[in-house]
């Protein structure tokens, strides 16, 4: 059940590729993590792809999303859109994944989910809005990826997104579903 009205057109979302913290299992959030060579071979992978249509391409302001997006779009401007930064984990960040909260929980110091998932919300329509008919190709982050889910398509977050592999969230009838692209 979709939780929210659906943006007016399908999106592309890709994580970032591998970081540091991902590698030693570490909750980076806000916190600025370098990607790992891996991350950047990844990202550096996703510039022979072909997309299936003209692209608009936006990311994160996190560094290692830029990153990600110039490795993977060397010849292509995209914009920066501060509504697809990663969630603000406070106190928990830099310490392991297995002491992340639940997601639902309000870190000390952190963002709020359901705050996290207006952003995105937020985010994500204007940015449809904003591609004049071109496919709006998102990088950014696990929880960005994570948030979309609850919105538009199963309503649950599911597991981590893998790293710059490409995520399309295309409509069909009056539901959204994500399908690797």
């Amino acid at each position: 059940m979709n939780m929210a009205p659906l943006p007016s057109q399908d999106f592309c979302l890709i994580r970032h590729g591998e970081t540091t913290a991902n590698a030693d299992a570490i909750i980076a959030g806000v916190t600025d993590v370098p990607l790992t060579q891996l991350g950047r071979d990844q990202a550096r992978a996703l510039s022979h792809k072909t997309w299936p249509e003209e692209i608009a391409i936006y990311a994160s302001p996190m560094p290692r999303a830029q990153h990600t997006a110039r490795l993977a779009f060397p010849e292509q401007h995209f914009k920066l859109h501060n509504g697809l930064r990663e969630r603000d984990w406070g106190v928990f960040e830099g310490r392991p994944l297995a002491e992340q909260p639940l997601r639902e929980d309000t870190p000390d110091q952190g963002e709020g989910w359901s705050d996290m998932i207006m952003r995105v919300y937020t985010a994500i329509t204007e940015i449809c809005a904003a591609s004049q008919g071109r496919l709006p190709v998102l990088v950014g982050h696990s929880g960005i990826i994570r948030a979309a889910r609850i919105l538009w398509t199963t309503g649950d977050a599911g597991q981590r997104p893998p790293n710059a592999t490409p995520l399309l969230f295309e409509q069909t009838d009056s539901k959204m579903v994500e399908k690797p692209l």
